[in-house]
């Protein structure tokens, strides 16, 4: 009879106590203490586990480049660094929906042209179910194997007995050690399965991905120290109601963590979208006060995106402020920029703010477009169609430098935009051509950059 002890984990990073504590220390979240059962035999296999390798000279360390495994879908590869590490552990995370399931299928289909084996333990759903996405998607090798299994013991055994060359496990919250007394999905279950996979795949030198699902706040459900197990963490992005995903890098052990895979959802699966750019401004309306494109960088990549913005008078004592694509409380505080700086009267207008798409912007060069949407909504002049804007905008209205201001340049100028709006400290010892057909307007504050984008129509 194994003797077994009572702790409290924390759901946000793992801390155990040997007691229940209101907040945790480690991560200082309230309420995050949750009871688990474990067993000393499950201590005692994990520290057997933990010391079978000695220690090494710095010096006796050989490093050779890591073999990567391309799967010919671009916009995949880029976000690993140009192709999959051998026994690498990949997590994906996602909503339900958002097409988790159908790019590792996808993408198992481009590995297996490589003969290369592939074990696809679909937890959630079963073989048949499995299988009549794969028809939908055109996926139908001899070297993928299906299986549905939730048991890991009986997971580990598929593995000991095929010897693949890489793992999918879908997903990792229904997963379960028999000999944990938890439910499956519960924090020492996810945390423990996810660490006995990870150890098998360095041992046996097979690549594993792992499929997690995400709580209401975005983030992977289970404990924060998951995500420290895995070499790289990908995030899909995107509504279920656009065509559109994003699948991020936030961290990645063998590449950079700055990349994105931009997909477009189709009845045959994920297609890439090489051009995003063309697609995100291909439906932008003419002639409409509140629109405006912006120059912004994801990763190595430049893309120009649309940025809407609607202000209208509010009927009500607390005026609407609403934001898609854009962070709420930075939108906020450009809000209270304009008001203090330009004297602009908002407090009592609804404000709503939206990045056409269904994308989702994160770094600050999308300031002065979002400044210039919501003046051009406000004083009801709209923005000229060839015209982009990219900088960053600080509390006293002026206009910051950003990184890569040629790459946002010189996609503006392939897209046949005239004229940028951009700050005047990226402006200096920049290199272009000669003969670039773009006109560059530098500005030091959000009063100049107005002065240059609100031009009525005629003037």
């Amino acid at each position: 009879m194994s003797k077994t002890k009572t702790i409290y984990v924390c759901q946000e990073c793992g801390y155990e106590s040997p007691k229940w504590l209101g907040k945790c220390p480690e991560c200082g979240h309230w309420n995050t203490m949750i009871e688990e059962i474990t067993s000393k035999e499950l201590e005692i296999h994990k520290m057997k586990k933990s010391f079978q390798d000695i220690p090494k000279s710095l010096t006796d360390i050989d490093v050779t480049e890591e073999r990567r495994i391309t799967s010919e879908i671009e916009e995949f590869d880029r976000i690993l660094g140009q192709g999959l590490v051998r026994n690498s552990v990949v997590l994906v995370g996602g909503e339900p929906g958002i097409g988790k399931s159908t790019l590792l299928l996808q993408v198992s289909s481009r590995y297996c042209t490589k003969n290369t084996k592939i074990l696809y333990v679909s937890a959630e759903e079963s073989i048949k179910q499995t299988k009549i996405r794969a028809n939908r998607l055109e996926v139908n090798f001899k070297n993928l194997f299906v299986v549905n299994q939730t048991n890991l013991d009986v997971i580990l055994e598929y593995i000991n007995r095929l010897s693949p060359d890489i793992v999918i496990i879908d997903s990792i919250q229904t997963i379960y050690r028999p000999d944990l007394n938890s439910t499956a999905g519960s924090i020492s279950q996810v945390r423990e399965c996810a660490a006995e996979l990870s150890y098998l795949a360095k041992v046996r030198n097979f690549t594993l991905f792992l499929v997690g699902h995400v709580t209401k706040e975005g983030a992977i459900a289970g404990p924060k120290v998951l995500e420290h197990i895995v070499d790289t963490v990908l995030y899909f992005e995107g509504d279920r109601h656009h065509n559109y995903r994003i699948l991020r890098a936030v961290k990645n052990r063998f590449g950079s963590t700055n990349e994105v895979g931009i997909f477009e959802m189709t009845d045959r699966g994920l297609k890439e979208v090489k051009n995003p750019s063309d697609i995100f401004l291909s439906e932008r309306p003419e002639d409409t006060s509140g629109s405006v494109v912006a120059a912004t960088l994801e990763g190595s990549r430049p893309i120009l995106v649309e940025i809407q913005a609607l202000v209208s008078f509010s009927g009500y004592p607390q005026p609407s402020r609403r934001t898609t694509g854009v962070d709420y409380n930075k939108v906020n505080l450009l809000i209270a920029v304009l008001e203090k700086r330009l004297k602009f009267k908002l407090f009592n207008k609804d404000i709503f703010v939206n990045v056409a798409g269904g994308v989702k912007l994160q770094e600050p060069a999308t300031d002065l477009a979002v400044v210039c949407a919501i003046s051009s909504s406000s004083k009801d002049i709209p923005i000229e169609r060839d015209v982009v804007v990219f900088g960053e905008v600080g509390l006293g209205g002026e206009v910051r430098a950003v990184t890569h201001p040629k790459k946002r340049i010189e996609e503006a100028e392939r897209l046949g935009f005239k004229k940028c709006v951009m700050p005047s400290g990226n402006s200096k010892g920049l290199s272009l051509r000669q003969d670039t057909g773009i006109k560059l307007i530098p500005v030091n504050t959000i009063y100049s950059a107005l002065k240059e984008v609100l031009k009525p129509t005629g003037k």
